[in-house]
């Protein structure tokens, strides 16, 4: 492992800031009852929130007390799916489908490094906490071998930017030769993988209250690893106590390919080899039936809804409504840059709520349920429902305030609607863990300019690697 990118717990911590107080704002809790204050307050002291009620603050001598009028507080959002490495490869391919997308792609991929990948992921989660998001999830599955530890490349920028991190070390050893979708040369033996995700846990996971960074396992899709994997990638995975993800459903094509393979549909599959139940979460699950819908439900299996991307590549949308009268877990994901140039989480949310009314109707998903997918929904999804996704005492401080008395907003009756339906507004602050990481619309632990200037090199690094004209 590079030393540039060595982690250590103790870099990763931060001193969270004294007792704040943010007040004479619109409050959205997402807690269980939904309730929204039109007027009131948050109380923060270090990393946890003390009060969230209507009116002025509980007198709190000492604290730094910031004014909110205009502004909507809510919970920070959650990401539950992305490939940080795509943010340096965007704009390409970007008239193909899910496969034709691929194919084109993992060439440049191939050569991605240390340096490459911390620069994309510097800048996909700067560009994440500037739409809201304290807690971002991430799927990485290309190692190059000459890469060097690019899971810890990201793990740093992570920690730079100052973000609550979930990557998956995730992985590919159905090559092409083998009859999967992805080059030979960027998939791996599966006992490398085994033992690599192994380290990564030991290296990375912390499982302890306030956890700034826990790992998942993630085997990347059923076109791209085989059934062994999967198998002893699950028992790892729960002989270590973490969490598990793949995407899952994605196609019409990964449904040809399932059916052509193994005679079944994706969630028979998955389900086959022990990869449902409440520690798994999937990707998309754009195609399911009323029977696949009831078996994640009665397993208790998450998904990740990211309805930029599948729009973008021309996948589907998600049958979110379905999902959750049936009760499974639905967070929101922007999933790569590459699939999605724009990622921001806000756009999810709005994307969301309008792809489920344009397919079901004015009432398939209310304003309010979009922001409970990118919150609440996202924290079920992560396993951290009792630590994040709403604003309710004792739970972490981490929030976002957005300014609604711009010339685009102040004239919007609902707080939420101007936030999910209207043009998206400037990010007054973004806490973490009680920690600033975004201050008036701007990024303050990293300098935005000289991430922008990394990713401007890494994007030209990779195309020239792989011979592509730019």
């Amino acid at each position: 492992m590079s030393a540039k990118y060595r982690y250590s717990h103790t870099r990763h911590s931060r001193v969270p800031e004294a007792h704040m107080i943010i007040e004479n704002a619109t409050i959205a809790t997402v807690n269980a009852e939904s309730v929204v204050h039109e007027s009131g307050h948050v109380v923060v002291d270090g990393a946890r929130i003390t009060s969230v009620g209507a009116g002025p603050a509980p007198d709190t001598p000492g604290a730094q007390r910031i004014d909110g009028t205009g502004c909507l507080v809510t919970p920070g959002f959650v990401n539950t799916h992305q490939h940080l490495y795509q943010w340096a490869t965007r704009g390409l391919a970007v008239d193909e489908t899910l496969f034709g997308w691929l194919t084109a792609l993992y060439p440049v991929w191939a050569g991605i490094d240390e340096e490459t990948t911390h620069a994309a992921a510097s800048g996909s989660l700067a560009w994440l906490a500037r739409t809201g998001c304290t807690t971002a999830s991430d799927h990485h599955y290309v190692f190059p071998r000459e890469g060097g530890d690019v899971l810890a490349a990201e793990v740093t920028a992570a920690r730079e930017v100052g973000l609550r991190f979930h990557p998956t070390r995730g992985s590919m050893d159905l090559g092409k030769s083998q009859g999967g979708l992805p080059p030979d040369h960027v998939v791996e033996d599966i006992d490398a993988i085994l033992a690599a995700t192994e380290a990564a846990i030991e290296e990375f996971h912390d499982p302890s209250p306030e956890s700034m960074l826990r790992i998942a396992v993630a085997p990347c899709s059923p076109f791209s690893v085989t059934g062994e994997l999967l198998k002893r990638a699950a028992e790892l995975a729960r002989a270590k106590g973490v969490r598990m993800h793949t995407h899952l459903a994605e196609t019409t094509d990964e449904d040809d390919y399932c059916a052509e393979h193994f005679g079944c549909t994706p969630v028979q599959y998955a389900q086959n080899l022990g990869w449902l139940g409440p520690d798994v979460w999937l990707a998309h699950a754009i195609h399911l039936d009323d029977p696949a819908i009831a078996t994640l439900a009665r397993t208790g299996t998450g998904v990740a809804h990211c309805p930029s991307s599948n729009a973008r590549i021309g996948a589907g949308i998600c049958r979110t409504r379905a999902l959750r009268d049936a009760g499974v877990p639905v967070g929101l994901g922007v999933d790569g840059a590459a699939s999605n140039e724009a990622g921001s989480l806000l756009e999810e949310a709005r994307h969301a709520l309008l792809f489920a009314r344009a397919v079901g109707g004015p009432r398939a998903l209310a304003v309010h349920d979009a922001l409970e997918m990118a919150t609440m929904g996202g924290a079920r999804v992560l396993g951290r429902a009792d630590e994040i996704g709403s604003l309710e005492p004792g739970k972490l401080a981490d929030l976002a305030v957005w300014r609604l008395d711009t010339l685009p907003h102040l004239d919007i009756a609902d707080p939420l609607a101007a936030l999910l339906l209207g043009y998206p507004p400037p990010l007054e602050l973004l806490l973490v863990n009680g920690n600033p990481v975004v201050e008036h619309d701007r990024v303050v632990t990293v300098d935005e300019d000289e991430v922008a200037r990394a990713v401007r090199r890494a994007h030209t690094k990779l195309l020239t690697r792989a011979g592509v004209n730019q």
